[in-house]
């Protein structure tokens, strides 16, 4: 069977995160000062061939731990759904 995974890696609400704040500091030039606290991160989408729905949360569950992710700095979720 055909799985596609969302995959969502964002950095650790206790770390700083450059990036966001920038966009942050930006939103206030575009008129936008209501927008704040930006964190950005990254979407990963996948297809994974797997026998079952769990074998695929596993395959995953390792592929976000191993390398789409630094668990260190960044927290993961993701959704599965047959294809």
């Amino acid at each position: 069977m055909k799985f596609i995974a969302e995959i969502d890696v964002m950095p650790h609400a206790a770390l700083l995160d450059p990036q966001g704040k920038a966009v942050s500091g930006s939103m206030k030039n575009l008129g936008l000062p209501e927008i704040n606290n930006v964190r950005i991160g990254k979407h990963i989408r996948l297809e994974i061939e797997a026998d079952s729905s769990q074998s695929a949360h596993e395959k995953v569950e390792k592929a976000c731990k191993e390398i789409l992710s630094n668990p260190i700095m960044e927290g993961y979720s993701f959704q599965i759904t047959e294809a």
